[in-house]
């Protein structure tokens, strides 16, 4: 069974990257030090989504990376992706684990300990926790959650936690003395000049 590793958990997304190659700046992200990429374009058309996943899982395959794809577990199953991410609006975990089988990766945005122990209850592989900041990545983002649903999940969840949400550079060292171990930045990484450069630098400072 693959599960997340420790570590930044990569996402894409056009909207930060604005006018970037996004084939380019996965493989820097996976250059960096990234083991973990999510497919997030939330305002492509399918069918463009599928041209691209399918690029993506190749390129991804020679890191020995691990591909996740956002919402869409139709894409998911025709790229053989590794695993899919989920909103608490999408499918049930249950009816998605029948689709995809058990050596797949689920992985769910989780807004409060409730929904966290939900998921894991339900047989979610990771969650997310967040989001922790204000962000404007996604036009229908909530408001954040704050610290205190992390700080719960990290004593309480026995799954992986990736915290996301307005995470940037300056926040890491709080996140990482608060004991996590898994973290998400995207307009941080997707939206730096020089990607590689950006995830080695963050990389450096988790670790430390």
């Amino acid at each position: 069974m693959i599960t997340i590793p420790k570590g930044i958990y990569g996402i894409t997304d056009s909207k930060s990257g604005k006018d970037k190659n996004i084939f380019q700046y996965v493989e820097e992200m996976l250059q960096g030090g990234i083991k973990v990429i999510q497919y997030r374009e939330k305002y492509k058309p399918m069918g463009e989504k599928y041209q691209e996943a399918l690029k993506l899982k190749k390129l991804i395959d020679k890191y020995n990376g691990i591909f996740i794809i956002n919402d869409h577990v139709d894409l998911a199953l025709l790229v053989d992706a590794h695993g899919v991410h989920l909103g608490q609006n999408d499918l049930p975990i249950s009816q998605v684990r029948k689709l995809l089988g058990k050596n797949k990766i689920i992985g769910i945005s989780t807004h409060s300990l409730e929904e966290g122990l939900k998921a894991q209850e339900d047989g979610a592989d990771y969650i997310g926790v967040g989001p922790l900041f204000s962000t404007k990545t996604k036009d229908d983002v909530m408001d954040p959650i704050g610290l205190s649903y992390l700080e719960d999940a990290l004593k309480k969840i026995t799954i992986p936690k990736v915290a996301i949400g307005g995470i940037k550079e300056k926040h890491l060292e709080l996140l990482k003395n608060l004991g996590v171990e898994n973290l998400c930045l995207v307009s941080d990484i997707v939206g730096a000049p020089n990607t590689l450069e950006k995830v080695q630098n963050l990389i450096k400072i988790f670790n430390q």
